[in-house]
Parts: C-alpha cells; structure tokens; sequence
C-alpha cells in the first residue's frame, strides 16, 4: 500500500481533511487540490493510482473533470456528490467513473470502496494476452489495441471487457454483471452495466468482436469472421 498515490479533488476543506487523514492511516500517499485546475495539474505532474472526484467544484464541474481526464488517462476515478438521484450516477459512469459514493457517506465506507477498487485492478495484473484479429488485450499492460493502435479503456471498462472475454460467446444477465463487478453490496441501478456496455460496444465497432443485447435478460459477447 506505501506506494498508491491517491489525489483527492474537494472543495470542503474539513472533508478533504478528514478523507486525506483515513487515508495516511492507510499507508496511502495522498494528494489534495481544491478544484479542478489543480487537480488536473497535479495529475499531469505526479504519477497518481486513483482520484477521489467531488462533483461540485468552484471552477468546474466532476462531469466535466472526469470526461477530460478520460480524454489522456484510464486512472481509476471514484466520484463524490450530495445527489442521489440514479441518472446523475448514470451519468458519471457514461464520462468513465469507476465508482459513485454518495454525500453523506462514512469513512469506513470510502475506504471500502477504494480497497475493492484497487484489488479489481491489481485482479486485471496477471501475464495474459487475449487477440481476436486485429483485436489485442494485454492484461499485464491493462492495454487495448485495435489494429496496432492503442485505445483508452477505463478499468472498470477493462474489468467489464474481460469478464465478457472470459464468457465469450456465453450470455450474462445484468446481475451475474454487476454481482462480478461491482462485489460489494451494491444497491444501485442495473442501467450502470447498460451505460457502460455502450462504451465498451463502441470502442469495438471496428473489431471482430460485438456485444449482442439478449432481450430481458442481459448481454453476449460474440466473435464473428476475421477481416
């Protein structure tokens, strides 16, 4: 744990304070910012493993923040907001947030949902390679390529993709997606893995590889004919 940099981007002082302190107790090296310029300009500058993403900050909006990061990294990003309402966490996953806490929320909770987290995505560091024609899935480097050109996949994209891989050509309800996914006790909409699987479908337009909608049920990754 000694070496995972964390940048917190939060406005209220006292919060930013309190979350920066739980997670020194955890051995996490921690970065703060009080808005989004500097945030970004912290990440551009240090080698940062997760940002912690208030949705509501003085110059600019985590919406915003989050698709600009998505533009350059696939950092893990976990989004903090007062709102509740299912669509806004919907639309933090469709700009490529990893995780959703809603405000007010306990400590021992964040730091659950960074633990679990940070294991998905140490779970992802293993030595394999998946190719489908011009399709390249290098789990050790967490890396797409599609015709030898590398495509930015976030890592709960990644996590989504290779558990499709690993059922290819199997259909998978939304809850055996979810239940995989998101492992802790999640109460949240089952639309997040449609929001998600749209993302994941259009990166893959050009490959031989397609997801098919099972009516009522859920999704099915297909392998068709090589180019």
């Amino acid at each position: 744990m000694h070496n995972i940099r964390i940048l917190i981007i939060e406005d209220e002082i006292k919060l930013q304070r309190l979350i920066k302190k739980y997670l020194e107790h955890a051995n996490y090296q921690v970065f703060t910012a009080c808005n989004g310029r500097d945030g970004i300009m912290l990440l551009d500058n240090h080698p940062i493993d997760l940002i912690i993403l208030d949705l509501t900050l003085p110059d600019m909006n985590g919406y915003d923040i989050a698709r600009q990061i998505r533009s350059y990294s696939d950092i893990a990003i976990v989004m903090l907001t007062a709102r509740s309402e299912e669509e806004d966490k919907l639309k933090g996953f469709s700009v490529g947030a990893d995780d959703y806490i809603t405000k007010p929320f306990s400590m021992r909770e964040l730091m659950a949902r960074i633990k679990a987290l940070l294991h998905r995505q140490q779970k992802l560091l293993k030595n394999d390679t998946f190719q489908f024609g011009n399709f390249i899935f290098d789990i050790n480097s967490q890396s797409v390529l599609i015709d030898q050109k590398h495509v930015d996949f976030t890592l709960g994209e990644l996590e989504m993709l290779y558990y499709l891989i690993l059922n290819l050509n199997i259909t998978l309800s939304r809850k055996q997606i979810v239940d995989h996914i998101w492992g802790y006790d999640y109460n949240g909409d089952e639309r997040a893995v449609d929001t998600r699987i749209k993302r994941i479908r259009r990166k893959l337009e050009d490959t031989d590889l397609s997801i098919a909608t099972i009516r009522g049920i859920g999704y099915r990754l297909e392998k068709h004919n090589e180019h």
